[in-house]
């Protein structure tokens, strides 16, 4: 009966709130969702589906392309018996030049959620504040929160569990490893990011996971050698070297990360039994070798897949 009651408690604390970042959630909070994201998984596979979400519709506003996240949104909303709107921001007034505020505020009276995949974190936190309905951070330049829930969903279902695990992050430090030590920090996890000298996360983020960290038993950790990132890692976990935004670097980049390729040598470094994650897309041959990302231990395709159980759980707690 204990917790019968700390679930319904979570689900009114849960209900109507923004998700836009892991840090505004508690270790309960996100255990919840990951546990509806496997309840409705399962429930998905055995032709089982609930739609607690009829009638209810979801806006979703993309100033940058995408496949996972508008797919999943989309197709999540849809299996729950709602319904998403495709919102374009050079469709939109907001792209000429009305004010964040009055877009938010317009919305929330037509719509029962918001999904933003945008640039500026600014710009998430200002319709956030404006809107009265639960707005959702599907992507920024400083965090990737919804990746994260579906990266947790698949750890446990390979691990069995995510306290104690050992995350070895390679590659940049961007708005996926920032959500990831965030994440990692909250979970009781111990992560480790293998960066080059000049693009570590930001310091305000890695502080802040740090003492996440400390308070619940996990650690936060970086460096600039790989193979002390992976040693006794169970996850293996990479990103593209150039995110959007930044095409004018590639070439910089492509020589800054030349040694934090995840290729069979690096991976044999780790646990015989670690699982390789990639939040995709990816680059081949770049960040991670093609026989990495198709081999045995890649998980990748299951990560991308539980994008829309773990969005499915987090759009039936915030809009339910």
């Amino acid at each position: 009966m204990g917790i019968q009651m700390e679930e319904v408690s979570i689900e009114k604390q849960l209900k109507g709130r923004d998700f836009l970042t892991l840090a505004d959630y508690k270790q309960e909070e996100l255990s919840y969702l990951l546990k509806l994201a496997e309840d409705l998984k399962k429930g998905l596979k055995a032709n089982e589906q609930e739609q607690p979400l009829k009638g209810k519709t979801l806006g979703m506003i993309f100033e940058k392309a995408s496949t996972r996240t508008r797919v999943s949104f989309e197709v999540g909303i849809y299996q729950l018996g709602g319904m998403g709107l495709f919102l374009s921001s050079s469709d939109l007034q907001v792209g000429r030049g009305e004010s964040v505020s009055d877009t938010a505020k317009v919305l929330s009276g037509y719509l029962d959620g918001i999904m933003i995949r945008t640039f500026s974190q600014s710009v998430v936190e200002e319709l956030a504040e404006q809107a009265s309905i639960p707005v959702i951070n599907g992507l920024t330049d400083m965090y990737h929160p919804c990746q994260i829930l579906a990266d947790f969903q698949t750890i446990q279902e390979n691990k069995g569990g995510l306290r104690g695990v050992k995350l070895a992050y390679i590659g940049d430090g961007n708005n996926v490893a920032h959500s990831l030590m965030l994440g990692s920090a909250i979970m009781g996890m111990d992560m480790c990011i293998a960066v080059p000298k000049g693009f570590e996360p930001d310091p305000v983020v890695t502080n802040k996971a740090q003492m996440l960290a400390d308070l619940h038993g996990g650690n936060v950790q970086i460096t600039t050698d790989p193979e002390l990132a992976v040693d006794q890692a169970d996850v293996i976990y990479t990103d593209v070297w150039t995110s959007m935004g930044q095409e004018k670097e590639k070439t910089l980049r492509e020589e800054a990360f030349s040694g934090f390729q995840v290729n069979r040598k690096l991976v044999s470094l780790a646990k015989a039994d670690a699982i390789i994650m990639h939040c995709l897309p990816a680059h081949r041959e770049e960040e991670i070798t093609a026989e990495v990302i198709d081999g045995k231990q890649s998980v990748v395709f299951q990560q991308a897949e539980n994008r829309l159980h773990a969005q499915k759980a987090l759009m039936t707690a915030l809009m339910g």
